[in-house]
């Protein structure tokens, strides 16, 4: 009886394995090292690019840098494009190019092409400032090819919803305490606490137990609901904290799981 010869995989799916991290059975691949290495490499490119010593001395330099490392990304960008049917996520479904190019990854692989355009727009504007910016936020791009950032990910969007109630409770917590401290700072210090706006400057830096020390209240009526502030804001600290340790822990447990159930 003749043996069935296995089917070489194709040249798109041999890609997506290179490209997608899941796909992958050994760890990142090599060409996903090779994009962590020059992510990084971006990144710290246009930090030192700041130093406007270096810069001004060799700017043909970091402007081929910039140009090299904008086509690498290019063209990984479009063959994350030219790949995305293999992954189980779009393949079969209608748009599925579409509806991935406006995933927050593929968000952020776009963003990666923008710094030499806005730079060539720029010049010395805002423009310029924002290309510089998403250099930086090339960094965030790690995150895709991170087990622990996926584990973060999944954690976040499990409670979200309790997290969304906490930062209502952090809203409220911060309203409130903003307009008590309104109430009884106002007219000894129109400066600080003039308005509710203003005050909210001094209810973040105590809700979150940062704690400039820059204004503070003087009266009794608001040192009196400084302390309530000061108590509360340790427990409006816990509690998102709380939550996504549990989270982040219950994401962990069953990864754990899924390994130990692999063949």
């Amino acid at each position: 009886m003749a043996q069935s010869t296995p089917t070489e995989p194709s040249l798109r799916l041999r890609v997506f394995r290179q490209l997608h991290p899941p796909a992958n059975e050994h760890g990142l691949s090599l060409v996903n090292k090779c994009l962590v290495v020059l992510i990084l490499l971006s990144v710290l490119t246009a930090v030192i690019e700041t130093e406007v010593s270096v810069q001004s001395s060799a700017v043909q330099f970091f402007w081929l840098l910039e140009i090299t490392f904008s086509v690498i990304f290019a063209v990984e960008y479009t063959a994350r494009l030219w790949v995305v049917p293999e992954n189980p996520r779009f393949a079969g479904r209608r748009f599925g190019r579409l509806r991935y190019m406006f995933t927050p990854a593929a968000l952020l692989d776009l963003a990666a092409l923008l710094p030499p355009l806005l730079s060539l727009a720029g010049g010395e504007t805002f423009l310029l400032r924002a290309a510089r910016l998403l250099r930086i936020l090339r960094l965030a791009r790690l995150g895709r090819f991170s087990t622990a950032m996926q584990h973060i990910g999944v954690a976040i969007r499990s409670r979200r919803y309790e997290l969304l109630l906490s930062l209502g409770v952090a809203f409220g917590l911060l309203l409130t305490s903003s307009t008590l401290l309104y109430l009884a700072e106002q007219e000894g210090q129109p400066e600080s606490f003039g308005s509710i706006p203003r005050a909210m400057w001094w209810s973040i830096a105590t809700l979150t137990t940062v704690g400039y020390g820059d204004v503070y209240p003087l009266t009794a009526l608001g040192k009196f609901f400084a302390a309530i502030t000061a108590m509360t804001g340790i427990g409006l600290i816990a509690m998102p904290t709380g939550i996504l340790a549990a989270a982040f822990s219950d994401a962990l447990q069953r990864h754990s799981e899924r390994d130990e159930q692999k063949p």
